[in-house]
């Protein structure tokens, strides 16, 4: 019997990449999952994602994989605007907590949950696209895991978070791949210790690892699949 069979599962982030491999390989693990996109619902409103929650019903687990970059490109810091800043916060931040406060009720309930946040190297180092808002918002949800997995803990809950390095899983991470150009790529690859770029599925697997009995006693703890690149 797979590992999940039985779960209620809430991916964010599904269209593409990153969050479609995590959808897919907890599927594969025999869980129900439910995915969403920005066309699902609106999940930097708080009601909205309140009434879809409550719509599915019990939930075990829940990854928060939706956000990036919104379209922006590097802008520098005397020049940005209030809005561009705060959309991206929105995307990354302010989804995760509508997510985990919506999706905690029903875990708590139970005594049993599984969260994983979906942050990024940018958020443990710096932004290789030079954008301010995301590598904050990404640094803010590994603050974020470590908070809930020490507030959730007692009700059985475990929080973890994944950083990504760099992945090549949606036009955005293939455009910033090819306006790099050869020698651009050649560099970046010395940086990274297995010297080539990541899969969506290298991080579904971790996610996998988080969600599984294996984890059971494993909270509060981010991890970088990256190929090493975090090591220089």
């Amino acid at each position: 019997m797979a590992e999940l069979t039985g779960m209620v599962a809430v991916v964010t982030g599904t269209a593409q990449g990153i969050g479609r491999a995590i959808a897919d390989r907890l599927e594969a693990e025999g869980a129900t999952v439910h995915r969403v996109d920005k066309d699902t619902v609106d999940l930097s409103d708080a009601a909205a994602v309140e009434d879809y929650f409550a719509g599915i019903g019990d939930v075990d687990i829940l990854v928060n994989d939706a956000g990036g970059v919104v379209g922006q490109t590097h802008t520098p810091i005397d020049e940005l605007t209030d809005d561009a800043w705060d959309a991206v916060i929105s995307a990354n931040v302010t989804t995760a907590k509508n997510c985990t406060r919506a999706a905690a009720r029903s875990m708590k309930k139970r005594g049993y949950g599984r969260i994983v946040n979906i942050s990024s190297g940018a958020g443990r180092s710096v932004s290789l696209t030079g954008i301010q808002a995301y590598t904050t918002a990404k640094a803010a949800q590994i603050g974020f895991t470590r908070q809930m997995a020490h507030e959730l803990g007692p009700h059985g809950i475990t929080v973890n978070c994944i950083c990504p390095g760099f992945v090549l899983s949606n036009p955005t991470s293939q455009a910033q791949w090819d306006s790099y150009g050869e020698e651009g790529q050649r560099a970046l690859l010395e940086r990274i210790a297995t010297r080539k770029t990541g899969k969506p599925e290298d991080i579904a697997r971790g996610v996998e690892f988080f969600v599984s009995p294996a984890a059971d006693w494993v909270s509060g703890q981010t991890i970088s699949i990256d190929g090493g690149h975090s090591l220089f």
